[in-house]
This record gives C-alpha cells, sequence and structure tokens, in this order.
C-alpha cells in the first residue's frame, strides 16, 4: 500500500462517511482529510483505516468510526483558542486531528503504551492515569472529549471544565448510544444528544447499578 493509496482512500472516506452524515465544519473536513489515519492503527490494520468502522488497537480498546470523531468536532465547535482534553485517547488519532483545530490538546490515555509509538503534533501533550480522574494538572479545559462510549461523565471531570466548557461524547442510554454536547454553566451541567450511532465502549464509566430486593 503506497502514500498515494492511503490519500485516495482518505478522500473517498471524506466524501463518503463524512460528508454525508452532516460532517459540515470545514476545518473538520479538512482536518478530518489531512491526518493520515494509518499511522494511528496496527500496522497489520493499514489497510483498513478509512473503513467506516471501529478498529481494535489493543485488548478491549478500539478508535471509533471517522464518523463518530467528524459528527462530535462539528458539533462541539471547535475553537483555535480551545484547550482540549481527549480521555481514553487511544493511539492519538482524535487527539491528532484536534490539534489542527485547537491552541492546545492533552491526550489521557491509561495504558500508556498505546500512545509511546504516536506520531502526535507538538499542540498535543501525551499523560498517563485514570481515565475517569481526568487530568487536573492541565485544567480548566474548553473542551473534553471522550473517545469512546461511556455511560456518564463523571463529577470530577466535569469540574475540569471552564464555565461554558463542552463535553463531546457517545452516551450509553439503555442500551442504545447516541452522540452528545454537554455543557457546564454556573453550578450546573447537561448533555442533549443528537443523534444515535454505534462506538466502542471506553471501560470504567458504567453507571453503578442500584441494589435490587
Amino acid at each position: 500500500m503506497t502514500e498515494h493509496n492511503f490519500e485516495q482512500m482518505r478522500r473517498a472516506m471524506v466524501d463518503s462517511q463524512l460528508r454525508t452524515t452532516a460532517v459540515n465544519d470545514p476545518r473538520v473536513v479538512a482536518a478530518m482529510g489531512a491526518v493520515p489515519r494509518e499511522r494511528f492503527v496496527p500496522t497489520a490494520q493499514a489497510a483498513l483505516a478509512y473503513l467506516d468502522t471501529a478498529l481494535s488497537v489493543a485488548p478491549g480498546r478500539s478508535i471509533p468510526a471517522p464518523m463518530i470523531l467528524g459528527r462530535l468536532l462539528t458539533e462541539a465547535r471547535v475553537k483555535p483558542t480551545d484547550r482540549v482534553l481527549v480521555v481514553g485517547a487511544n493511539t492519538g488519532y482524535a487527539a491528532a486531528v484536534i490539534a489542527t483545530l485547537a491552541e492546545s490538546v492533552t491526550a489521557l490515555e491509561e495504558d500508556a503504551s498505546l500512545l509511546a509509538d504516536a506520531s502526535l503534533p507538538a499542540q498535543v501533550t501525551p499523560v498517563s492515569g485514570p481515565l475517569t480522574a481526568g487530568w487536573p494538572g492541565a485544567a480548566p479545559y474548553d473542551l473534553i472529549l471522550f473517545d469512546g462510549a461511556i455511560e456518564h461523565v463523571p463529577p470530577a471531570i466535569v469540574e475540569q471544565l471552564v464555565d461554558g466548557g463542552r463535553v463531546a461524547a457517545p452516551i450509553i442510554e439503555n442500551g442504545v448510544t447516541r452522540l452528545a454536547i454537554g455543557r457546564k454553566a454556573g453550578g450546573g451541567f447537561g448533555m442533549i444528544t443528537f443523534a444515535d450511532a454505534e462506538a466502542p465502549v471506553l471501560p470504567g464509566f458504567e453507571v453503578r447499578k442500584g441494589f435490587t430486593f
């Protein structure tokens, strides 16, 4: 597979997966059309990098399909001045895309080996720690993106947002995954879903089930 082949596949991904699914922010389209996704997946899967599907990068971990990231970034309205936290950064693809849109990106990954060989831009700072704790050391953030489906956003992570800051995530509700944007305002935080979409689960964000008798 040559670089030219990958460029053709990337253009096809933009045309058939992004433009057809309401990914209509020109900055997001340009960013995803420029960042080489094949460099962020295992070598054996490079030829599959631009398929409309999640790709496994480690046991129990996958990067979502391109459309998921495109829709979330479009709805999040990333600004050039934004400071962004990516929770569950996997191999760094989402962080690399966001780095072309925002001022700085902190890429948080519990499994440090996933980011060890990542080709990350200078604006991205890789850090390692529990995903559910976020990364308060670089807070506050204007935007926090979860690179995988979660059941809830922990209050400790919400606290790391500026007032008016946003969260972008696939949210699991009653077994259905929906893309959602949240916003912190004063002492409150709420999320609004805008599209159904399948996304790989990001472990650790399950809602604790209550006791039944």
